[in-house]
């Protein structure tokens, strides 16, 4: 693998937000992550009009015996030789939106199943029982990696969605899974509470151009010769440094990278850093929420972006976080996804390289420009020299909306187009290590394949898996592939 570290145009300071009822996160991520999570300080202002997102961590306590226990948690034992069980008693928290189960060592298994209920925000009512996808952490930096190595990892379910609520209670019991005994559950488990609070977008002014524009590049200014980026009004040295990747697809400062057809699309191969752009096998650019579209807090990953060779091969997910959601709120998913990945499971960004809501539109993931070849934490084992793209929702017995699969083909067809990848064909990744294939294996995999593929998982479900085969078809197509 030939990867690097870029080169940051900077990075802002600011320390972090103080909350209640929470124990500290400062173990849970880099510093940069816990500025505004639980227990970590005072804050820095947040950018004009924004609020701030958060993230509340509260630790998971062995729950007593079945007759000391709330009534009604389905699947759960009720022996009174209980398995070993943690939870949280019902409460009154902090407003958030998605929950999650952290635990301390990422290479330890939770073999048991996660359930939660929830109070709305809206009707005050109490939602029924919800299970959590207990993943293990499938979906990360791959073994050995600088980013698996840091000792901010941690182990993690899948993320839930369950909208805006102020109450939550969590039941956690052990299972036997495959294994004769159960090993019992893993030590410092935690709920984590994030709030994705509101988006943060830069002002424009007539100086600078328009910040919602997405045609003609805005130049880079120099206002005093010394190699200093003009910021928009209320915009980073971060939110700079994730926007300029994308120049010059779309101005810094862009809210979306715009559609092109298939003729315009070739010359995006020059960016990828391929000798292709003459290749007559690019699909049309799609339209493509940016970082700063989405409202991602840029202060939150670690600055620099990371990248690899090539993209060989794209590995098709599903976030696990229910289809509970508006596409309206499609943004304020990612927000909290963004946040559960970095300041609760300890990655260095987001880990999926594009989203894909219900409603079709694509977003950009991990930052470092959407026509490169930057490394994700998506498929443990082959993140190298290939992409992740996530549909947010839960698609093992709901079918994945049209819209979305549709979405799918487009986004493919013109990455992988950008690296010469037919989407119909088969590649060879190396292994970097998971619990299919072992490290340094050679496997054949499809260009376009699901995570199941890759490691042994339910992602991306069943139905969404089953979508791939007229997804490579249709890909190839909007590509041109006779």
């Amino acid at each position: 693998m030939r990867a690097f570290l870029a080169s940051s145009i900077g990075v802002a300071t600011a320390a972090a937000l103080a909350l209640p009822l929470a124990l500290p996160s400062t173990a849970l991520a880099h510093p940069a992550a816990t500025r505004q999570s639980a227990g970590a300080g005072p804050s820095a202002p947040a950018a004009p009009s924004a609020i701030a997102g958060s993230t509340q961590s509260l630790p998971l306590v062995p729950v007593g015996p079945a007759a000391n226990r709330a009534s009604g948690v389905p699947g759960m034992s009720t022996s009174p030789r209980l398995p070993e069980t943690r939870g949280l008693p019902a409460r009154d928290v902090k407003t958030f939106s998605l929950v999650g189960v952290v635990w301390d060592d990422a290479s330890t298994r939770l073999d048991g199943r996660v359930q939660v209920r929830t109070r709305s925000v809206t009707t005050s009512d109490w939602s029924e029982w919800q299970d959590v996808e207990t993943h293990n952490s499938e979906h990360a930096a791959d073994p050995d990696t600088a980013e698996r190595g840091t000792g901010r990892v941690r182990g993690s379910t899948a993320p839930l969605w369950v909208g805006q609520s102020d109450g939550i209670e969590v039941r956690v019991q052990a299972e036997h899974g495959d294994r004769e005994v159960s090993s019992g559950l893993p030590s410092g488990m935690r709920i984590e509470l994030v709030d994705p609070g509101e988006s943060s977008r830069p002002q424009s002014d007539a100086k600078n151009g328009n910040a919602n524009a997405t045609a003609e590049p805005s130049p880079v200014v120099d206002d005093d010769d010394k190699g200093e980026l003009a910021l928009l009004p209320g915009m980073t040295m971060e939110m700079a440094e994730s926007s300029s990747a994308n120049v010059p697809m779309a101005p810094l400062g862009a809210q979306e990278i715009p559609a092109l057809n298939k003729a315009d699309s070739t010359a995006d191969a020059v960016l990828a850093d391929e000798a292709l752009a003459a290749a007559p096998y690019i699909g049309p650019r799609p339209k493509i929420v940016t970082r700063l579209g989405w409202g991602a807090d840029e202060s939150l990953r670690e600055k620099g972006f990371v990248y690899t060779n090539t993209v060989k091969a794209a590995f098709v997910h599903h976030t696990a976080s229910g289809n509970n959601y508006a596409c309206k709120d499609a943004p304020a998913v990612l927000r909290s996804l963004y946040r559960y990945h970095v300041v609760s499971s300890g990655w260095r960004d987001i880990g999926y390289n594009f989203a894909v809501d219900k409603c079709g539109t694509v977003y950009e993931g991990r930052a470092g420009g959407v026509a490169k070849a930057v490394l994700g934490a998506h498929t443990m084992g082959f993140n190298t020299d290939s992409m992740g793209v996530a549909v947010i929702g839960t698609f093992s017995s709901t079918a994945a909306p049209k819209a979305a699969v549709d979405a799918v083909a487009r986004l493919t067809a013109w990455k992988l187009g950008l690296f010469g990848a037919d989407p119909r064909a088969k590649t060879t990744l190396r292994s970097g290590g998971g619990n299919l294939y072992t490290k340094g294996s050679n496997v054949r995999l499809n260009v376009i394949s699901g995570h199941r593929d890759g490691f042994a998982t339910e992602c991306p479900g069943r139905l969404l898996y089953n979508a791939l085969p007229p997804t490579r078809t249709a890909s190839a197509k909007l590509q041109g592939r006779p």
